[in-house]
């Protein structure tokens, strides 16, 4: 599966820092994924639902470690050419 479109919308809150959509295969597209700022840095957390009792569950996320680190390094990667764009 290659990801053929990464979409970075930079937010200018605390902790929440940009939601990026992501196309894959130029067919299947994951929206609202969000990057936030935490203890050791950026992570890429993915798109959720509030659940009955409060807590969030993910609709989709990545089954491998391996894609995981890939995904969360092309998304941050264009988060950061995103930030230096908007302070140009």
């Amino acid at each position: 599966m290659n990801i053929t479109e990464i979409r970075v919308h930079l937010c200018h809150e605390d902790k929440l820092k940009a939601f990026a959509t992501v196309t894959f295969d130029a067919c299947f597209v994951v929206r609202n994924m969000k990057i936030i700022s935490g203890n050791k840095g950026l992570i890429l957390c993915m798109p959720s639902r509030r659940l009955d009792d409060g807590t969030y569950k993910d609709i989709a996320h990545p089954i491998t470690m391996e894609f995981r680190k890939m995904l969360e390094d092309q998304v941050l990667a264009c988060y950061e050419t995103e930030v230096k764009k908007s302070s140009a």
